[in-house]
């Protein structure tokens, strides 16, 4: 029986173990997923070696940038990126080969470009963490330029306090790269002005747990399109199957 998992720490709640296992139920495939949650990257190599029927892995917080020094190989996006969530397994023979790829980024744009508008040029993220990086090269890709926000300042970041009229004019797609809202703190959201937020202005929030987040409610409340994290979260699923299944290159 053919093995896949993920890695990470603290592996709480696992989309990718239900909806995997459900996956292989449903289309007969002779395999499971499991969750391998590992205290440190120093663990990495023995998932490896103690699991020889492991074909692929899903990678989460903490490990998305560090896990890429112990891989063989990268693909284009998870390269630009800095950042890994699904690993390839090939073995041939006694050699064991492990590539690196990021679905977060497919998922992503799959998700948003039915939202975009034609005065959608530039966006604002929230949050700079290996998530946020994903976003930032996605819609690049999308032709929108983006910039970070932070609650500290660094160099070509913006600070919450730095969100003017005229940026909130400017910047009319807003990505929630942070926890901030996620359950069960539903009554919190990021420190953006809504009372700035119009019609033109699109809110996509990663989390998805609550369905709809206050950052969410926020923006619907000032007529802004908003949307959820679940559809980026099933592509990216469907992604990390093709890339180890062969499917995507």
């Amino acid at each position: 029986m053919d093995k896949y998992g993920l890695i990470g720490y603290p592996l709480k709640h696992s989309f990718s173990r239900g909806y995997f296992n459900e996956k292989f139920t449903s289309e007969n495939i002779d395999a499971e997923y499991v969750n391998f949650e590992i205290p440190t990257i120093g663990d990495f190599k023995k998932v490896i070696a103690d699991n020889p029927d492991l074909k692929g892995l899903n990678v989460t917080i903490p490990y998305k940038e560090q896990v890429i020094p112990l891989l063989d190989e990268l693909g284009e996006n998870a390269k630009k990126i800095g950042a890994v969530n699904v690993i390839k397994i090939v073995r041939e023979k006694k050699k064991v080969k492990l590539i690196g790829y990021n679905s977060d980024i497919i998922g992503f744009k799959e998700s948003i470009e039915p939202f975009l508008k034609p005065c959608h040029k530039t966006a604002l993220i929230l949050g700079t963490g290996g998530a946020a990086k994903a976003i930032f090269h996605g819609l690049n890709q999308l032709g929108i330029d983006a910039m970070f926000v932070s609650r500290t300042k660094s160099d070509g970041v913006l600070t919450y306090n730095e969100l003017s009229p005229e940026i909130m004019q400017v910047y009319q797609v807003i990505v929630n790269c942070t926890p901030v809202g996620m359950y069960p703190k539903t009554d919190e959201c990021p420190a953006i002005p809504y009372e700035l937020l119009s019609p033109d202005h699109l809110l996509y929030d990663l989390l998805y747990n609550p369905n709809e987040t206050l950052f969410m409610k926020k923006g619907q409340e000032q007529g802004a399109t908003v949307k959820n994290g679940l559809e980026m979260l099933l592509l990216q699923a469907f992604a990390a199957w093709e890339f180890w299944q062969s499917i995507r290159p």
